[in-house]
């Protein structure tokens, strides 16, 4: 493992500067930063859906908190490849992991007939927050992917395609689960 924090504040980043995990360093608005900030309040807000899911104490809903917190170990990856240009760690068989887990719980559910609304209990829109925020991580990490001379894993960027969209599936199951109405977006 690498270095540990003994001193949390170096003052290094006070004139809009930080550190890459090549040692580089680059401005705080730089595209690359922003990628890695959105993956890190991914992981936040992740991290609050997993806590949540567990308070819920719900025996259905126990395995999806489980598999979340795996999923933010994989996102704490992704954000270390974002800080490191043209390192991957995440690799097909991570996508692969959530499109069996997405499956397994879409499997359940009665086809999407209109568009719904992030509502219904907190954890629900908890869910939809979460998948919103890895939406934005998404797009972050595109506007990276298309700058000239910037490199990033085609696989971390379906991680997270994949991964909104188990939320959003996340999201309808919990509503079945907790025996909720799902919240229809009614026309005009």
């Amino acid at each position: 493992m690498g270095k540990r924090l003994s001193k949390i504040y170096t003052r290094t980043g006070d004139k809009g500067e930080t550190g890459l995990g090549d040692g580089s360093r680059i401005n705080k608005d730089d595209s690359r930063v922003h990628a890695m900030g959105s993956v890190d309040e991914l992981n936040s807000w992740i991290g609050l859906l997993v806590e949540q899911l567990i308070s819920a104490n719900e025996p259905g809903l126990t395995p999806m908190a489980g598999f979340l917190r795996g999923c933010q170990h994989r996102i704490f990856d992704l954000g270390g490849e974002i800080s490191i240009p043209g390192y991957q760690i995440i690799t097909q068989a991570h996508v692969e992991k959530i499109e069996t887990e997405l499956d397994a719980l879409n499997q359940h559910l009665q086809p999407l007939e209109n568009f719904i609304l992030p509502g219904g209990s907190a954890l629900i829109a908890q869910a939809h927050l979460a998948r919103s925020i890895c939406r934005r991580a998404e797009r972050d990490l595109v506007t990276l992917q298309n700058e000239p001379e910037q490199s990033t894993n085609p696989e971390g960027l379906q991680f997270l395609n994949r991964l909104s969209d188990y939320l959003f599936v996340l999201a309808r199951y919990i509503a079945r689960e907790q025996n909720v109405e799902e919240v229809l977006w009614q026309k005009g």
